[in-house]
């Protein structure tokens, strides 16, 4: 079984990879289980480019096959913020309830047409030879006048899904998963994954043979028993 590193303490976004990619040949640890403490510097203008960032530069301390993700909120009446700086909106200590008031409270009066939001993930692996593949993916929906629901975690509770009535963090982990920005990217990504190894694995059944095998098997061909 190979190792896959997933690049969060976000033992949330641990459990959904986890979920999603448990059928693959993979044993998918976090940093916190392959003992790793380090401060990366996210200085990507895009979610892409900090997904990059944060793998690549576990990946090259490790040596191992390395994934990691970049997500946020994208609120339109707010010209797309919070953005890539989500986690940081409103202080980096300051708890999600607070966040989540503070968009609220910034939209007081908007018209629920004009509450259009979306959450955006990058996935980016990083492979030991330095390989990068990324994948991205976006859940449409618009911001909700209060907070609800507890499941989830983030900025799930003011994220109101038309199609199902309710925000994010008022469906089941298993469904959310199945509509998600980051379930929808890690399929990507797992479907990515899969093809890779499909093509190792061609390219190792393909390998030439070498010519002094190929010289030893003319010759055997022409023995008698």
């Amino acid at each position: 079984m190979k190792k896959l590193i997933f690049a969060t303490g976000n033992e949330n976004k641990v459990k959904e990879i986890k979920m999603i990619m448990a059928d693959m040949d993979y044993e998918i640890i976090s940093l916190k289980e392959a003992g790793i403490d380090v401060d990366i510097e996210e200085d990507g203008m895009t979610f892409e480019e900090n997904a990059i960032i944060k793998a690549t530069a576990i990946s090259k301390l490790t040596g191992e096959l390395v994934l990691a993700d970049d997500s946020g909120l994208e609120v339109d009446y707010l010209n797309k913020q919070p953005g890539i700086y989500s986690a940081r909106y409103g202080g980096v200590d300051t708890s999600y309830a607070i966040k989540n008031q503070i968009i609220i409270d910034r939209l007081e009066g908007v018209a629920e047409e004009q509450r259009t939001a979306r959450f955006v993930c990058a996935i980016a692996a990083v492979f030991p030879d330095g390989r990068v593949l990324t994948r991205t993916a976006a859940m449409e929906g618009r911001i909700d006048y209060e907070q609800k629901g507890e499941n989830g975690f983030g900025y799930d509770p003011i994220f109101y899904l038309p199609e199902f009535g309710c925000t994010s963090a008022q469906l089941s982990p298993e469904h959310k998963n199945a509509i998600s920005h980051r379930g929808k990217a890690l399929r990507m990504m797992r479907e990515a994954l899969l093809e890779e190894d499909r093509n190792a694995l061609n390219a190792e059944n393909n390998t030439p043979v070498p010519v002094e095998n190929e010289i030893e098997a003319g010759e055997n061909e022409g023995e008698t028993v």
